[in-house]
């Protein structure tokens, strides 16, 4: 892995790309001419970033495409008036690789980092979609859940102290632990300016109005959703995406990746297990507007409900196998658990510690759902939806039940409780 002290990025020479400075720059790299094939001129860019944060083009050549992330030195969505450091597209690189070493195939290729522009060069995905598109327009993903469990399970045990050398997990640790900005956006954005008056937070109002108050005055609330905070500044469990949603994974009919880990730290595995269920309980509750007619959408609203049930059940399942096969690390010694009576204590220590995972994921997840209601950054799943009276009932359902999520999580028996309370919640539309 990469020293951070030697991967300084941006500098006196580092500028914005544009469609026309692009390819020029990209041809002084053999790894980038060698999958385009052909000459600079050659080559068709074109911007299709709409995130927050970056720019991202397609380059295109006579045998091939590539995707090129550049970050900007500030917040897109906000603009230069919230700067941002260049060398979160460092973190982003070095997340990615690190996920194909422990996922392999579940992430998109890296091709080349440069640190001089702040740029990521990556593969091309097609014809893959964004996933949060796909779920606004109805569309099934019959590899969805199996893949981002597999995805969650590898990454998340791989780079913990159960497989990990402590050493070699301190290491990495030491890479990732310098991206404290991105670390703060995520600290203020989901655990603190929903509960207060800040200045970026805004929402569907005037139907919102209220709850919103009501949410900023629940004492309960506000001191769950900082003990969820608490858990996500100090338990560095393992390397975490840190914005796992259906806004960052791209997928087919018969394949689904993830992409977008600009936001990797080591951090609570709960986090982005509850950031997958908290997205995919906002779509299902969001479906509202998006049907011609009052329960034309119930089908997919089953499958999406499968896929909440399926990625916890599948992800728990796969997570205490690769522990109890591959559980190498200084953590659970091995040698330790070679008896029948040693393996038996195991199994019910570890059947306590998903127990724990599994609260903090529904912790996160609600908190999570709240903020893409009240504060900064909201998602396409309800922005989408012209009417704001029909948008602010699927949003109202949604915020009551995040606050159940959070407050109460450790009441939920396990992820079919859950399940029923999301349909519970949208029972009353």
């Amino acid at each position: 892995m990469t020293d951070v002290r030697s991967a300084r990025t941006g500098g006196a020479d580092y500028r914005p790309m544009t469609e026309s400075t692009l390819a020029p720059y990209l041809a002084g790299f053999s790894e980038v001419a060698a999958i385009l094939d052909g000459v600079p001129q050659d080559w068709k860019v074109t911007e299709v970033g709409d995130g927050n944060l970056n720019l991202v083009f397609i380059v295109r050549g006579p045998k091939g495409a590539l995707i090129v992330k550049q970050a900007l030195p500030y917040v897109r969505l906000v603009g230069d008036a919230w700067p941002l450091p260049l060398d979160r597209s460092f973190f982003e690189s070095q997340a990615l690789i690190t996920e194909d070493a422990a996922a392999p195939g579940l992430v998109p290729k890296v091709v080349l980092f440069d640190a001089m522009q702040a740029l990521v060069v990556m593969e091309f995905l097609t014809p893959h979609i964004i996933m949060r598109k796909g779920l606004i327009d109805g569309v099934e993903f019959p590899r969805f859940a199996a893949t981002l469990s597999e995805f969650m399970a590898q990454s998340l045990f791989k780079t913990s102290d159960l497989y990990l050398p402590a050493a070699e997990k301190k290491k990495q640790m030491a890479v990732f632990c310098a991206n404290t900005e991105l670390c703060r956006i995520t600290e203020d954005l989901v655990f603190t300016d929903p509960y207060r008056a800040a200045k970026l937070n805004h929402w569907t109002s005037p139907q919102l109005d209220d709850i919103a108050l009501e949410l900023r005055a629940d004492g309960p609330l506000k001191a769950a959703a900082q003990a969820m905070k608490l858990k996500f500044l100090c338990h560095a469990e393992a390397l975490v995406h840190g914005d796992l949603h259906s806004g960052s994974i791209m997928a087919t009919s018969t394949d689904v990746r993830v992409i977008d880990p600009e936001f990797a730290f080591f951090g609570p595995m709960g986090f982005d297990v509850g950031a997958l269920i908290g997205n995919l309980i906002l779509a299902y509750l969001s479906q509202i507007g998006h049907e011609d007619e009052k329960g034309g959408r119930d089908g997919y609203r089953a499958w999406i409900l499968k896929q909440m049930v399926d990625v916890w059940t599948l992800f728990s399942a796969r997570f205490v196998e690769l522990w109890s096969t591959e559980g190498k690390g200084n953590a659970f010694t091995a040698e330790l658990f070679a008896d029948a009576a040693s393996r038996a204590a195991l199994a019910e220590e570890q059947a306590r510690y998903m127990r724990a995972l599994f609260d903090d994921t529904l912790g996160f997840a609600g908190c999570k759902m709240i903020r893409r209601i009240l504060g900064l950054a909201h998602v396409a799943d309800f922005e989408s939806i012209a009417d704001k009276d029909v948008r602010a009932s699927g949003e109202r359902r949604a915020l009551r039940l995040g606050r159940d999520l959070v407050v109460n999580r450790a009441r939920f028996a396990n992820i079919d409780a859950v399940a029923a309370a999301v349909v519970a919640a949208d029972a009353t539309r």
